[in-house]
């Protein structure tokens, strides 16, 4: 969370906006999770220099660029700054997955936005984590017969604090889940179903058809969290779980001169 208090001024949406125009497709979500993003950070009121956008690989990451925050790709992040990171289904859940279950573990006090559209969209198409496991392509001919990865279920099992799920087109709603996640404490993990127009036009309308409102409140129960998950259809929206387990805190270290350093390896 990290929020640093700011009741001075009042922030717009334009206020987060760079001068760099996005080179996303056109009709790709992750325009829409864009301007949820901008949304969130006004109505939070956070100054764009007390927050840091941080991103990995694909088109998803190219987010912070778009935005006049702090932002980088990398894994790191000033501990004073309100935290956000951007990711894809690809680079969050199969090359960066393993960093995905021990941030979620280590209940690191940042708030982590997926834009999951089942697909490898940057490298021309290939099945993803979350991929239908028949979904046929040229490059999966069949499908890849794989059981998809379920990154909310995982999330909980893992230990996150807060765990949601919104659409693309519905740009208010995300935005009000980014903001709900930044303000609860610890690992708050969004996934946002983001189409791919490029790739999988079958995604654009019927996902805008499938998805609904959960019709159960959230819940602070894990166990009652997994029974929902696990029997989820994939298109529930809204916030589905929010714990109450303490964020992450390093203990400091004391300070140590170079030469007690040095006498500690000495032969």
């Amino acid at each position: 969370m990290n929020m640093i208090p700011n009741a001075a001024k009042a922030f717009i949406p334009a206020d987060y906006k760079s001068a760099v125009k996005p080179v996303w497709c056109p009709g790709c979500g992750d325009h829409s999770v864009l301007i949820s993003f901008q949304r969130a950070l006004a109505e939070l009121a956070l100054p764009p220099e007390q927050v840091a956008i941080i991103s990995g690989i694909g088109c998803s990451s190219r987010i912070p660029a778009y935005t006049n925050c702090y932002g980088f790709h990398g894994v790191h992040a000033r501990p004073d700054l309100t935290v956000l990171v951007a990711s894809g289904d690809g680079d969050g859940f199969s090359i960066g997955g393993n960093h995905f279950l021990h941030a979620c573990r280590r209940n690191i006090d940042l708030t982590y936005v997926v834009m999951d559209n089942r697909i490898y969209g940057m490298t021309k198409g290939q099945p993803s984590p979350t991929t239908e496991p028949d979904w046929d392509t040229a490059i999966a001919p069949g499908g890849t017969g794989l059981s998809p990865f379920h990154p909310l279920v995982i999330a909980l099992a893992s230990g996150a604090n807060f765990i949601a799920r919104g659409f693309s087109g519905d740009i208010g709603g995300c935005a009000k889940l980014i903001v709900d996640a930044v303000r609860t404490p610890g690992f708050s993990f969004v996934q946002i179903l983001s189409p791919c127009v490029t790739f999988r036009d079958d995604q654009q309308k019927s996902w805008k058809n499938l998805v609904h409102a959960a019709i159960v409140p959230e819940t602070d129960d894990p166990s009652r969290a997994a029974r929902r998950l696990m029997t989820d259809d994939g298109f529930n929206t809204g916030v589905l779980y929010r714990g109450h387990r303490k964020p992450y805190q390093p203990i400091p270290l004391a300070h140590s001169a170079p030469s007690h350093l040095e006498s500690e390896f000495a032969i």
